[in-house]
């Protein structure tokens, strides 16, 4: 952690789902997606949420930018506890704090020009101009990788790999501290995952992001994060240094999901960092 304490604080973070008991319905069917997990993300650096699908991992994201309410458990996001925030104090700290989804197909209007796409965030959150706007989509557009003529296309006409960089560039369009990274590369192939994740490790070493990167793939979490928290059925099992966890996990679970890596050898299994380069 720096002096100035962790970019997201986490604190018996609890989401369920169904009706509550009572007199005439005293067992209704309710389900803990989140179960009083506790975490912190350390300013510019990442934490990877991994875990099974129905883990309650892409649950957490959305609670932590208050997309959904929580049921019980405190967010402290920025310095600020986001459950007091108003209508309009939302909207402001989601400027600061943003999302990259796992389908960038879904996630951007394919009726929306790609330049459009990724300024309109500014005419929610700043006084620019139009042309101002177009100005830092074009800069940011060539940042992460993708050519002036993008700017005129719509979504269906560019490959899965190239969306998702688009669908970067919106999230960093107002500058954010915060970025939850919801599977953002397991719809790509291999080779295109590698290049958005190193390209979200640039990113973080220019603007000191901070990152909560959720994903399923083990393989794709120990290229990016500086800590790994573990979640099964709701609950978090195991938080450590990305090295701690990947090289000498403690809990069961933990040890079962890196053993069910493909292409792992039984010599591979002893969990050795040599594992994932």
């Amino acid at each position: 952690m720096n002096a100035l304490g962790p970019t997201l604080s986490v604190k018996g973070l609890t989401k369920v789902y169904g009706r509550r008991p009572t007199l005439l319905r005293r067992n209704p069917h309710r389900l803990t997606a989140v179960d009083h997990v506790d975490f912190d993300v350390a300013a510019g650096e990442t934490l990877g949420l991994v875990g099974e699908s129905g883990a309650g991992k892409s649950t957490v994201g959305r609670l932590v930018l208050r997309l959904i309410e929580a049921d019980e458990g405190s967010i402290n996001l920025l310095g600020t506890d986001i459950a007091e925030l108003s209508r309009m104090g939302l909207r402001r700290m989601r400027s600061h704090a943003t999302m990259i989804f796992q389908d960038p197909y879904t996630s951007l209007d394919p009726r929306m020009l790609i330049k459009d796409s990724v300024a309109e965030p500014l005419i929610v959150h700043t006084d620019d101009s139009r042309a101002t706007r177009y100005e830092k989509a074009f800069e940011l557009l060539q940042r992460v990788g993708l050519d002036p003529a993008h700017m005129e296309r719509f979504p269906y006409e560019m490959s899965g790999g190239q969306l998702q960089r688009v669908a970067i560039a919106r999230a960093l369009i107002t500058d954010p501290s915060f970025i939850v990274c919801d599977e953002p590369v397991a719809a790509l192939d291999v080779s295109t995952q590698a290049q958005v994740i190193n390209l979200l490790n640039e990113l973080q070493q220019e603007r000191g992001i901070s990152y909560l990167f959720i994903s399923h793939d083990l393989r794709l979490v120990r290229l990016i994060a500086d800590e790994v928290a573990v979640m099964r059925h709701g609950r978090l099992l195991e938080i450590g240094s990305a090295e701690k966890v990947f090289t000498d996990p403690e809990d069961a679970y933990t040890r079962e999901l890196l053993a069910a890596i493909p292409g792992r050898s039984p010599r591979q299994r002893r969990f050795t960092a040599a594992s994932f380069t």
